[in-house]
């Protein structure tokens, strides 16, 4: 038997075991969700080393809105409205690059780095209260956290720190992939799939469907590797961290990539790990080296737009209520030597690059939820597998088997309180 609920009421599509199915199909909610979320959280914008130096830009969105991610020549970061003050045109096209000027094509307004207009051509047409200073690009409220830079159009919001709250100890721990060199993109792919943003953000701490889904890419592993992916096994743990963050450990032996440095180099890392010392590197370097290469034992979500998963950034836009845009962002060793650079792009390229095994079976994954979401009329999307904590488990006693739906319950508990707000 269904329910029926009252038109949009988000207090009741939420509850503590399942969400209704109106959040992935109903256009009406989507357009809320870009105002009351998307326009009132820290929203990931960039990786600092997307913006290398003095005068680099990016080009990114803050949900719907397109933004400019910039470096000025004092190492500042800035986000800025992609949107003349003028008559609205975007002043930037370019996904990156370098230059301290944006010039609008349509009349040729002009802004520095900064966002400040520089120059307006024939500006004496102007009467004398035409002021420059009034007609900046508009900027969001930007601060960054181990690389990681967030923005908001929100002035009066927490610290960004406090907003990633316990999330803030599993970047350190992910970002130790830099082996001590520091981490930088190295490389994306980016596609779209016909569903709900929501669909994929419930997916990156979903490790029920590892095995099932993800078959063809455990069948084309080695027994060693195999093993390691056995996500369902090894012990792992779910875990909710707070303002609609969570975390999955799926390879609990891999949560610190600088412990255990003695155990032995995997037989996949072998050729690898010759490279590295004939190109004259430590024994305890290429240990370090060769870890970092092979990427985390966890997933880390942060709400409401990008994961930390394993070895890459996955960054998730919202086009429109049935349609989302994702970014698998590959990272690596900035300043690390080329070897093990090159051999992260590998092993991104066979899980998630473009002609890869996880990318194409997860959308797919997605795209049918979407078009099996459009059949009945009050049904429900449950969310209710693991709820029961785990009794004397190692990482404490609030983690839930590494299989729960426990990051989708987190996410969808912030989902309401933003939207009820």
């Amino acid at each position: 038997m269904t329910e029926t609920l009252p038109s949009r009421d988000y207090a009741s599509l939420v509850q503590d075991d399942r969400v209704h199915t109106s959040l992935y199909r109903d256009p009406a909610i989507f357009d809320d969700e870009m105002d009351r979320i998307f326009k009132n959280t820290w929203v990931w914008v960039g990786h600092a080393s997307e913006v290398p130096g003095p005068n680099t830009f990016k080009t990114s969105y803050v949900g719907r809105q397109p933004v400019i991610l910039t470096r000025d020549k004092d190492d500042r970061f800035h986000v800025l409205l992609n949107r003349c003050r003028h008559r609205a045109a975007t002043v930037c096209e370019r996904r990156k690059g370098k230059g301290n000027v944006f010039v609008c094509p349509y009349h040729g307004w002009s802004y520095n780095i900064d966002g400040k207009l520089r120059a307006v051509p024939h500006a004496s047409v102007y009467d004398d209260s035409f002021n420059k200073d009034d007609f900046a690009l508009e900027s969001l409220r930007v601060e960054q956290y181990n690389g990681m830079i967030f923005a908001t159009f929100r002035q009066d919001i927490e610290p960004l720190v406090e907003f990633l709250g316990a999330a803030t100890k599993w970047i350190d721990l992910f970002m130790k992939q830099g082996a001590g060199f520091g981490v930088k993109t190295l490389g994306e792919h980016q596609f779209r799939f016909r569903g709900n943003w929501k669909i994929q953000l419930e997916n990156t701490t979903d490790a029920y469907h590892f095995p099932i889904v993800h078959k063809t890419f455990l069948d084309s592993l080695d027994a060693e590797t195999e093993n390691v992916f056995d996500v369902l096994g090894q012990g792992g743990w779910v875990e909710d961290l707070g303002n609609g963050h969570s975390l999955m450990v799926m390879i609990p032996d891999l949560v610190d990539l600088e412990a255990n440095l003695d155990a032995p180099i995997p037989d996949r890392f072998a050729e690898l790990a010759s490279e590295l010392a004939a190109e004259g590197h430590s024994d305890a370097m290429v240990r370090k080296i060769v870890r970092a290469v092979g990427g985390t034992g966890f997933n880390l979500n942060l709400f409401p737009n990008v994961a930390c998963s394993m070895a890459f950034f996955r960054v998730l836009r919202p086009i429109s209520v049935e349609e989302t845009e994702i970014r698998h962002v590959a990272i690596g060793m900035d300043g690390g030597p080329e070897a093990g650079n090159r051999a992260r792009l590998r092993l991104h390229e066979h899980f998630q690059g473009p002609m890869g095994f996880g990318s194409p079976d997860d959308a797919e994954g997605w795209e049918r939820v979407q078009r099996g979401a459009q059949a009945g009329d009050n049904l429900w999307i449950m969310v209710n597998r693991g709820i029961d904590p785990l009794v004397g488990h190692i990482a404490g006693s609030n983690v839930t088997d590494v299989s729960a739906e426990t990051g989708m319950r987190a996410a969808y508990q912030m989902w309401k309180r933003m939207m009820v707000a």
